[in-house]
């Protein structure tokens, strides 16, 4: 698949060749949808808490003799039923984690970029680099090319200027290669890579 190459100014900067396998895929839904619930699910804290019975600091001594009195047969104030009483199937500190097959994962990324490649919303430019760190500048270039929702994908190495300049400016997110995963590419409108993390995500998938 042939594909044109952007400047930072807006102007056309050369062709590149993008891998079918990467980037001419079918998307399938199902298999995104499993990433990012796995992606969601690893991430999240999971340290709700609340306290049992046996983690109540109160009396353990029975309330009142067993009969005579015509009342319930109770033997601790602990017991979920009373005010102060702890807590029945409540929740525990745990992990959401749950797995999910290496290569499930590898294909759910190429299913990702063949999704915006599919729909229009995938750029490429030459080089992501700026001369200074100004941001004024940098929403101009964006606005030249169209970007109020991104995702930025450079090269291994992020030019230090590039990423001060862009980190501030709203609904734009800007990651090294290393960092792409399909739950940022799917929240953002267009997903935007320099020539390396092209290179590097061809030599990954090769």
């Amino acid at each position: 698949m042939d594909f044109t190459i952007k400047s930072l100014d807006g102007k056309d900067a050369g062709q590149v060749t993008l891998a079918d396998e990467i980037f001419g895929l079918e998307p399938r839904e199902d298999i995104l949808q499993r990433m990012v619930r796995w992606q969601l699910a690893k991430r999240q804290q999971g340290t709700h808490q609340t306290l049992g019975r046996a983690e109540i600091a109160r009396t353990g001594a029975k309330l009142y003799r067993q009969k005579g009195t015509g009342r319930a047969r109770h033997g601790s104030a602990r017991a979920p039923q009373f005010r102060g009483g702890g807590k029945a199937h409540g929740p525990t500190s745990r992990s959401h984690a749950h797995d999910l097959p290496k290569k499930v994962r590898a294909l759910a990324l190429r299913h990702a970029l063949s999704a915006k490649a599919k729909s229009g919303g995938l750029m490429i430019i030459d080089d992501l680099k700026s001369a200074d760190a100004k941001t004024k500048g940098m929403v101009k270039n964006f606005a030249d090319l169209g970007l109020a929702n991104a995702l930025i994908i450079g090269g291994a190495e992020l030019d230090v200027n590039f990423s001060r300049s862009a980190r501030n400016i709203p609904n734009i997110d800007v990651l090294p290669v290393q960092g792409i995963n399909v739950y940022d590419i799917l929240r953002r409108r267009t997903l935007v890579l320099s020539k390396a993390a092209v290179e590097a995500l061809e030599e990954r998938f090769k």
